[in-house]
């Protein structure tokens, strides 16, 4: 059921993204989603950063229309839904690209202390497009790697993990599919949990739009175990 809710805080995160604060506080489990509906515009999947909060980059008409909200204006929500991250092992590594940081965000703030020890290793094309947020005040590392070497160091997150994976007895995932299946490959399909994206529209496993093989990503995932997704992604 569409709920209205007011927008509590705007503000800019990265270039073309920004983050939205509204007035209701959701239970929910990192990697879970919600549906935003716009009057007249049509209704996008989210990821939750955090039980009142989305991330979003500007990509098309939706989204184009959303950046033009203010504190005060109402978005219409429903959810959350889906199967979010399960906290397993000691010292875990949290792998993001691009707008891939809400759900990994969120792990961290909800796990922080369920862990040894957490490395965010987190890519964009340029350091004007890392969204970071404040992750740093829950995660003990970070590592920042940026296509053009403006901020860390020049590459992909994935060529960090391929060195470090002995260090990590669990990784998470969510970023563009490439990154994806690099990450999958790197960890042999085994201890890695994956954000996966899909075209929505429902939302709730019934129209079938976001088939993924046998699965539904609404319904099944967002988030799969690294086996369920071998010869998938």
């Amino acid at each position: 059921m569409l709920e209205r809710v007011t927008l509590r805080e705007v503000w800019d995160v990265a270039k073309d993204v920004k983050a939205f604060r509204f007035d209701k506080k959701l239970e929910f489990r990192a990697g879970q989603f919600i549906m935003v509906w716009l009057p007249r515009v049509g209704e996008k999947p989210f990821s939750l950063a955090w039980n009142d909060t989305i991330v979003v980059k500007r990509v098309g008409p939706f989204t184009g229309r959303l950046f033009e909200l203010r504190e005060g204006d109402y978005i219409w929500i429903r959810g959350p839904y889906g199967r979010g991250f399960e906290p397993k092992g000691e010292r875990i590594a949290l792998v993001g690209g691009g707008i891939g940081i809400p759900p990994l965000y969120a792990f961290a703030k909800q796990h922080r202390n369920r862990f040894e020890r957490i490395t965010l290793i987190y890519g964009a094309r340029s350091r004007d497009e890392l969204a970071l947020m404040d992750i740093e005040n829950y995660v003990d590392e970070v590592v920042i790697t940026t296509d053009d070497g403006s901020a860390g160091r020049r590459g992909f997150p994935t060529e960090v993990l391929a060195e470090r994976k002995g260090e990590f007895d669990q990784a998470y995932a969510c970023g563009p599919e490439p990154m994806l299946k690099a990450v999958l490959r790197i960890m042999n399909y085994k201890n890695v949990q994956i954000s996966a994206e899909r075209y929505m529209k429902c939302g709730i496993g019934v129209c079938g739009s976001c088939n993924l093989g046998k699965y539904l990503v609404c319904r099944d995932g967002p988030v799969f175990d690294g086996f369920q997704l071998r010869g998938l992604l």
